[in-house]
């Protein structure tokens, strides 16, 4: 019924609009333009990212293993799904309805009127956009996804999306290389809260969307003789070192633009924890504990106090009752007394009644969606797979530096910096391999996984399925044989997530079912990424 309504009301607008165009002229003011500039456009977009990707991420960093919830979970941390909510489908609502829209209007007017360097950013976000979608979900709407005369769209593989990603990636680059209008330095020093309309750091931000892309075509034949050049190349042309990563800024004013994961903006925007129970997610999970303890390449610390690992204090909160770090194991609830193992935020302070946050959790924390370390430790498989351990070395090595300058730069404004006394040590312990005939493909995969946690799930979740979850590449994962866990897949872990519920299993069914998509195990089908397939 409610769609007979909708094709109603669609004719009657087609049928009524010449006839109303006198009509509604009446009510256009030009004294408050109604295209709406780029100027205006660009920082809700860019704060869109990191609301949306924190939305989907409570339930990916689950399937990842980087939180976990306090009681039992055999659902997300089982690689399972809600199959009649919109969880996991925030980002293809962002995409397609409350950013991707806006988006393509900035890119317009900022064409139209000589803004090259608002257009530039458009397309690189719009690139980085349909990237992060089809990485999550797989097929997605492409050549008709803005097209307003539609009720139903048609789906596009990953080779599409992929090249179209390119094409948008060059266009960010040819309005790069052109010369605005105008001055526009003021607006973007406001409108741009990622660089400020940096053009120098927004072309290695492209520059990462493609390294990124080619880094995840691991399983391809042609890897390692034609893309892991490519991955190779385009890392070399984008970011220096961690003070370029690309990050929005949390303009902290209220609740509603404080960092989306901190203490003060979760609830209003994506609900870590449930406020009576804090059970919902969010909390340490075992693997980053035992990696940051030793377990990269050695025996994890039990019950640990400590560590050679500088990160570890000022990542994860020591339960100040007894000083040990404490973590779930995934899928199997917190097993300590009185419930102990700590949400991200850590433990609320002595004499206080709410956190205040930790890592990156703070108010005023920036909100990383690239970064430097990741992009060097792509560098370093790209060469370890190309048989050339020695740079591989130098990449890897890059990246755990790389990941220490950003845990300075964008963690816990509370806790001290990591000296570089503690750098050097952990450099030279037995957790890092200590030249290119001692490294292994879990070496730099570990680390990047150390990097990436807490931020950066979707490229994470590409890692992984990359490798089959394979426990010998990520060390101190927990991915248990298929009859132990994941009846319910029908023994298979999660290789797609869903597209979201109430627009396409409601509204667009009939194309899902052309791609599987109302099958019961879609969500375990790998994504052309993630196959051999050319």
């Amino acid at each position: 019924m409610k769609r007979i309504h909708l094709i109603i009301l669609s004719a009657a607008v087609l049928l009524t609009a010449g006839s109303c165009k006198k009509w509604l002229d009446i009510n256009t003011d030009p004294s408050n333009p109604q295209i709406a500039k780029a100027e205006m456009l660009l920082s809700p977009i860019q704060w869109q990212i990191s609301a949306t990707t924190a939305n989907d991420y409570r339930f990916l960093f689950k399937t990842i293993q980087n939180w976990s919830s306090a009681n039992a979970d055999n659902n997300w941390e089982a690689h399972g799904y809600e199959p009649t909510l919109d969880n996991g489908g925030a980002i293809w609502r962002m995409l397609y309805i409350t950013s991707g829209p806006n988006l393509e209007l900035l890119i317009k007017e900022a064409r139209e009127n000589g803004k090259w360097t608002f257009a530039g950013i458009g397309y690189a976000l719009k690139a980085y956009g349909f990237q992060l979608t089809t990485d999550l979900h797989g097929p997605i709407i492409l050549d008709q996804a803005f097209d307003t005369t539609r009720l139903f769209f048609n789906y596009q593989d990953q080779p599409d999306v992929y090249a179209r990603v390119r094409e948008w990636t060059d266009s960010s680059l040819a309005c790069f290389s052109r010369t605005d209008w105008m001055d526009y330095s003021n607006a973007l020093s406001t409108a741009d809260i990622i660089y400020k309309g940096d053009r120098d750091k927004w072309k290695k931000f492209v520059y990462a969307i493609l390294a990124q892309q080619y880094s995840h075509l691991v399983k391809k034949a042609n890897f390692a003789s034609q893309y892991a050049d490519s991955v190779i190349k385009y890392v070399d042309l984008s970011f220096i070192g961690a003070q370029e990563d690309a990050t929005i800024l949390a303009g902290n004013t209220n609740s509603n633009d404080a960092n989306v994961f901190s203490p003060s903006a979760a609830t209003n925007l994506v609900n870590i924890t449930s406020t009576a129970t804090q059970t919902y997610t969010g909390r340490i999970s075992q693997p980053i504990l035992s990696m940051l303890t030793g377990g990269v390449r050695g025996t994890p610390t039990p019950n640990p106090t400590g560590s050679t690992d500088p990160r570890l204090r000022r990542m994860i909160a020591a339960d100040p009752l007894d000083g040990i770090y404490k973590a779930i194991v995934p899928t199997m609830g917190d097993v300590t007394a009185n419930k102990r193992v700590p949400l991200v935020w850590g433990y609320i302070p002595s004499g206080q009644s709410t956190y205040t946050g930790k890592y990156l959790y703070y108010a005023a924390s920036r909100y990383p969606i690239l970064s430097y370390s990741q992009l060097q430790f792509a560098k370093a498989e790209a060469l370890f797979i190309k048989n050339e351990p020695g740079l591989a070395h130098d990449a890897y090595k890059n990246g755990i530096n790389g990941h220490m300058q950003f845990v300075n730069l964008y963690g816990s404004p509370v806790d001290p910096k990591i000296s570089q006394t503690e750098i050097d040590a952990y450099m030279n312990s037995t957790e890092v391999a200590q030249n290119g005939g001692e490294l292994k493909l879990s070496d730099i995969m570990t680390q990047k996984y150390i990097s990436q946690w807490g931020w950066a799930g979707m490229e994470t979740f590409n890692d992984l399925r990359k490798y089959d979850y394979d426990t010998a590449v990520f060390k101190n994962l927990y991915f248990y044989q298929p009859e132990d866990l994941y009846a319910s897949n029908l023994g298979k872990l999660c290789y797609r997530y869903r597209p979201r519920y109430n627009s396409e299993y409601v509204w667009n069914k009939t194309e899902l079912a052309k791609w599987k998509g109302t099958d019961p195990n879609y969500n375990t089908l790998p994504t052309w990424a993630m196959t051999p397939d050319q």
